[in-house]
């Protein structure tokens, strides 16, 4: 007979984990809190530890018809404007790690996922009902959902978010904190922009406390822009109008180079709007059982939540999933122990992931002397430190690699 997997959460890190359980030979049931599955955000990079696993998964295809793949990556300084680094990604990246480095939107990407679950015969998919509450015995998980319905499983899968109810409800450890950054979102077509400003490329700005990344979307035919500053999050969130986001932005960048200024101001001039984001996370894991415990495990943002300096959220999400397929299949284990395998193989990496990126947020913000270092070792350095074989050439499926 086979087992029955429970899955709340219907974001990226959701529908790969259903995927995922879907190959493992599991059948699925899904629970999302919204009446549609949608994503917002804007882009998203995948590097190619994460697009071989949506490969194996079949989606090379899908993923080629929507995401754009970068030429290069470069590094500017925000306040003159200089190059400080590039590196060849297309070709020199298949060649280095078998697999492409891709920019995507997110809803791109959710969508190619959701499509991949719907047309496989084992997932029952629950729109419009999130699951409240979650108990446990050693051979059964129950859960009640916002509809009032009452439904058993072999394991629990919590991928419902960086505000995880039931993370709160499995380790009762407050919730993710913020970051003291603001990103600024934003995505053009890449035809309302002036020739010169468009691109093939992932382009960073770094200055003194802030940074700004942009890169193509859907083919080429999109630039998503990230810019990302130091300072409090507005207290009213929830009523914050979003129009006022342009001027506030423009204001907080006046500072540095007349490119850089450019490029902000031509977002609204395209008639785009700029949406705010406060950033929140936790600290880097500690320990296997923040993300199992007896049959519930976390994926993704539940478990791991971290700062976006690495490009890798969605990508921990993916690898998390693709560990998850193999615990599962596991059959001949019971399923607390492949869950335990699932959290064994992956919390250090996923841990690795969460402080490098914080490291890299001080590196990208730095001041100072340490302003000047940094563009010195990427003056002299370029790829060599700009390239990532820790990270790019493994996908967390042995704890003996990390």
């Amino acid at each position: 007979m086979r087992k029955q997997v429970l899955i709340a959460g219907g974001g990226i890190g959701g529908l790969a984990a259903a995927l995922a359980s879907s190959h493992a030979g599991w059948d699925v049931r899904l629970f999302e809190r919204a009446p549609l599955f949608s994503e917002v955000g804007a882009g998203v990079q995948l590097g190619p530890n994460v697009v071989r696993r949506l490969q194996a998964w079949g989606l090379q295809r899908a993923l080629v018809d929507v995401a754009a793949i970068p030429a290069r990556l470069r590094v500017r300084s925000a306040l003159s404007g200089a190059e400080l680094a590039c590196m060849p990604l297309g070709a020199t990246m298949v060649e280095r790690y078998g697999a492409n480095y891709l920019s995507i939107h997110r809803a791109d990407l959710h969508g190619l996922l959701l499509q991949a679950v719907g047309e496989r015969a084992e997932m029952h998919i629950n729109a419009g009902q999130a699951v409240e509450s979650v108990v446990q015995t050693p051979q059964v998980v129950t859960i009640t959902t916002s509809a009032r319905k009452t439904v058993e499983g072999d394991a629990l899968i919590a991928a419902d978010g960086v505000w995880s109810r039931l993370r709160a409800q499995l380790l009762n450890d407050g919730k993710a904190q913020p970051t003291g950054h603001l990103a600024y979102r934003a995505v053009v077509p890449q035809a309302q922009l002036p020739a010169a400003m468009r691109s093939d490329g992932v382009t960073t700005w770094l200055g003194p406390h802030m940074h700004v990344v942009q890169y193509p979307l859907r083919r080429g035919e999109l630039m998503n822009i990230v810019a990302i500053i130091e300072g409090p999050a507005p207290a009213d969130m929830e009523t914050w109008d979003h129009a006022a986001n342009a001027v506030d932005l423009e204001a907080a960048l006046a500072r540095y180079c007349t490119p850089l200024q450019d490029l902000i101001r031509a977002v609204p001039a395209a008639g785009t709007q700029w949406r705010l984001w406060p950033l929140s996370d936790r600290d880097p894991l500690s320990s296997a059982d923040q993300m199992a415990q007896g049959l519930v495990g976390l994926l993704g943002d539940a478990a791991h939540p971290m700062r976006p300096y690495l490009a890798q959220g969605a990508g921990m999400a993916i690898e998390d999933a693709a560990e998850l397929q193999r615990a599962l299949a596991m059959d001949d284990l019971d399923v607390r122990l492949r869950l335990r395998r699932y959290a064994l193989n992956r919390w250090q990496r996923a841990a690795r992931v969460q402080a490098r990126s914080r490291r890299n947020g001080r590196i990208f913000h730095a001041s100072g002397p340490m302003r000047w270092g940094r563009d010195l070792s990427l003056k002299l350095l370029g790829a060599r430190i700009m390239d990532l074989p820790w990270l790019y050439r493994g996908d967390g499926s042995s704890a003996t690699t990390l």
